[in-house]
């Protein structure tokens, strides 16, 4: 019997990926991926026999029968998903299905676009005497949200706060963070298709914000990034402080 592999391919540079998420993809005989968010060039390390399948186009039981089909021909599969298949991934429900047929599998963590899109822009999350949390949320759309995670709720906190799938309802986003307790002049980016070739970054605030995404016609694969670590006050952390003692030093 074969093994299914979940794989997170990383924000989109092929180099992103994992060695253990590259090593396992380039032995895969069967790789199932999210065509319409993970970079194909992940495919140039598949060996030229590998069956591929684009996920964009099927549902999910199509997914599940050719894991099943493949599995029980021996056969390694990998499942490779964008960012890291622990948010906005959908693995719960393929886990579950696979669960009820009896197919292996294990999981290979990746890189989040949250994470890429921080690295591209240079910025901490957690800044000292700043914000010391992250808020990863997203907005209501054709999947819903529960109330008690609106974006106005969370917006009371003032912390750092990544909003996936909602750059088409701008407006309505920043319309939220604003009632919820963020001031109008809180620092945002907006990062579109963070580490790719095709990458482009907006930096303004809540007051700013939606019109340059309106400009730019970014309407989606994009995530926005909400508070003060993005601005120019920070103070230095204690963890390098000579006045600081701790266990190495």
């Amino acid at each position: 019997m074969g093994i299914v592999h979940f794989i997170g391919a990383g924000p989109g540079d092929k180099e992103l990926i994992t060695l253990k998420g590259y090593r396992l993809l380039q032995q895969a005989d069967v790789v199932i991926y999210a065509g319409s968010l993970v970079n194909p060039e992940l495919l140039e390390y598949c060996k030229k026999d590998c069956e591929i399948h684009n996920s964009a186009h099927m549902d999910l039981d199509e997914i599940i029968d050719v894991m099943e089909v493949s599995v029980k021909a021996g056969k390694e599969v990998v499942r490779l998903q964008t960012g890291d298949f622990s948010i906005y991934g959908s693995i719960r429900e393929q886990v579950e299905e696979m669960k009820k047929r009896n197919i292996s599998f294990d999981c290979v963590p990746g890189v989040s676009s949250f994470l890429g899109a921080a690295s591209q822009l240079g910025v901490e999350y957690t800044v000292p005497e700043v914000s010391q949390s992250v808020i990863i949320t997203r907005m209501e759309g054709r999947t819903p949200v529960p109330a008690r995670e609106s974006l106005r709720s969370y917006a009371q906190h003032r912390t750092s706060m990544v909003i996936f799938l909602s750059v088409l309802g701008i407006e309505k986003v920043v319309e939220e963070l604003i009632a919820g307790g963020y001031p109008e002049d809180t620092p945002v980016a907006v990062v579109y298709k963070a580490t790719w070739a095709d990458e482009k970054k907006l930096i303004g605030t809540l007051r700013d914000i939606a019109g340059q995404v309106k400009v730019s016609n970014i309407t989606k694969t994009a995530l926005i990034m909400v508070g003060d670590f993005l601005g120019e006050e920070f103070y230095y952390s204690k963890l390098y402080d000579r006045g600081f003692s701790h266990e190495y030093r």
